[in-house]
């Protein structure tokens, strides 16, 4: 028992210490094999899922703020987490730049190692080609070849015949058994290089639109313009390190938007609109000449590297509000958002500048109005036909001047005072074409229907990296195809001098083939090159 304890605290005491330098090849030569790529590759996207989970500053900081506010023990710890800034975090980041240097870990010497191989002359000949995959022989009787056959004959125009195959060669020629060393399908390699190379581009590609792309929307009402300058947008949502200034200085205005509606009344569909398209006047700058163009959906236009697209539709209808005092606080048109298949669309007003007291309003905007006395009004249909405005009405401070955001959408009528309602002695609001105005009780004011105008919803995107990856894409698909079906193949081919039974003086060709991996196609190539040296040297050939 002594010995063997005495042996065992040898081989513990003689155990090579690593040090610092071995520690960090160590840790090197695990971060750039290509299943820590792939591993790095899925944990990137497993990181990815909280960004969908949790509102994200850089999008929507209201929301993260109402979500600490709803989650007073869980929203301080996201926070420090990072959960409301996954793709700016320090953990997101790590994974990014680990994988991003593993994947160029694995293609750098891969790369070197190729380009020496490469310019390597093919293996030499193996003794015994009767162990390869694929083994021929083919006897030549001397006198059957115009002007005789020797071996070293044999060798040069088998080597002649596989450079048009576009086989790497060597001849050697030597004086009991020359040959020849053939390979083929460096290009395999070289296609799974591209390919990995190629998604070092993808990542490349994407870190440059997340650090200085941006996406906004835009509501714009017929007749309204968009400029594209920060101030000008609903929403808007840049990149980490994408500053403002750089937007490029381009504005588009809305003519009209046309929808057509499916009138066929057996369909389940009627009345709905089948599709809609804005007409807009564009300008690539301020002093550039106007250019009517056609905004389709998922037909985005172009302009100055900036992708427009049309996202939706619905109805602005344009009110009027006089406030107490007898002045004009707002007038011009209001965004209603569709609520169902027949375009109802709530609203929202707040109208800070009545006085003397400030107004909100809030209800529904109806296109097609069916008003029926005891009943609550609806729309038909989703066209304009009866266009009718069905609100409630409220005064008092809307808490606009404090400085804390608000969503336009949202009215908080907890501390304002009910001046209309269905269900108040005062009545709710009801405006249509006919009746379009009304006072509001207690001498606030009033509020007039004037019309009703379309709006399109613009989502404008800016993405310096997508030709990155596109291009990177378009190589890696590339490359993906040539190592799938691109074959990497070793073949020799020996000759030798012999006399056959009778005396008839003969050269007997033998060749190998050897595959890099597999390949079904190899028993063909064998039997083409069979066939080929067949004709070449006048013998008969027959498959199989």
């Amino acid at each position: 028992m002594d010995g063997m304890s005495n042996k065992k605290k040898a081989a513990k005491k003689d155990a090579p210490v690593l040090g610092l330098i071995g520690m960090l090849r160590w840790a090197w030569t695990q971060l750039t094999k290509m299943n820590t790529a792939l591993f790095l590759l899925l944990l990137l996207a497993v990181a990815a899922v909280p960004g969908s989970m949790f509102p994200q500053n850089i999008q929507d900081p209201q929301k993260v703020q109402e979500y600490k506010d709803s989650h007073t023990t869980w929203g301080p710890i996201a926070d420090k987490l990072q959960l409301f800034d996954v793709f700016s975090s320090a953990w997101f980041s790590a994974i990014y730049i680990l994988l991003f240097i593993s994947l160029i870990g694995c293609v750098v010497p891969r790369t070197i190692k190729h380009a020496k191989a490469f310019r390597a002359k093919p293996p030499r000949t193996p003794r015994n080609l009767t162990r390869l995959p694929q083994h021929r022989v083919l006897t030549i009787p001397v006198d059957s070849v115009e002007g005789g056959l020797t071996a070293n004959g044999a060798v040069r125009t088998a080597n002649k015949i596989l450079r048009k195959r576009h086989y790497r060669t060597e001849v050697r020629e030597d004086s009991t058994a020359p040959s020849v060393g053939a390979e083929r399908g460096y290009i395999r390699e070289i296609g799974n290089l591209l390919f990995h190379a190629s998604m070092i581009g993808v990542l490349v590609g994407v870190a440059i639109g997340g650090q200085f792309g941006y996406s906004g929307q835009k509501i714009v009402a017929e007749g309204e313009s968009h400029v594209n300058t920060l101030i000008s947008y609903d929403s808007f949502k840049p990149g980490t390190n994408y500053n403002p200034d750089w937007l490029r200085n381009f504005s588009v205005t809305l003519d009209k938007l046309n929808v057509t509606y499916d009138r066929d009344k057996t369909s389940s569909t009627y009345g709905q609109d089948l599709s809609y398209d804005a007409q807009m006047t564009v300008k690539d700058s301020p002093g550039a000449k106007a250019k009517k163009e056609s905004l389709k959906v998922n037909e985005p236009l172009n302009i100055d590297g900036n992708n427009v697209y049309l996202q939706g539709n619905g109805y602005a209808p344009i009110v009027k509000v006089t406030g107490g005092d007898g002045k004009v606080a707002y007038e011009g048109p209001v965004v209603s958002l569709p609520t169902d298949k027949v375009f109802t669309s709530s609203m929202v007003l707040k109208v800070p500048d009545a006085g003397p007291d400030q107004l909100g309003f809030v209800g529904m905007f109806l296109p097609t109005a069916v008003i029926q006395p005891g009943q609550m009004p609806y729309s038909a249909d989703a066209a304009p036909a009866n266009p009718a405005l069905v609100l409630s009405s409220y005064s008092g401070d809307l808490g606009l001047d404090d400085g804390k955001p608000q969503n336009v959408y949202v009215l908080d009528t907890d501390k304002l005072n009910e001046l209309n309602s269905m269900k108040s002695e005062n009545g709710g609001i009801v405006l249509t074409e006919e009746n379009n105005k009304l006072d509001l009780p207690d001498n606030k004011g009033s509020i007039e229907f004037e019309g009703v105008k379309r709006y399109a919803g613009l989502d404008i995107h800016y993405d310096p990296g997508k030709p990155v990856v596109l291009v990177s894409f378009l190589l890696a698909f590339g490359g993906l195809i040539i190592s799938l079906f691109v074959a990497r193949r070793r073949l020799w081919v020996k000759a030798r001098e012999t006399t056959l039974d009778g005396g008839t003086k003969a050269v007997v060709v033998e060749y190998g083939l050897l595959a890099r991996g597999e390949d079904p196609r190899l028993a063909a190539e064998a039997d083409k090159l069979t066939e080929i040296f067949a004709q070449e040297w006048g013998l008969e050939f027959s498959e199989g």
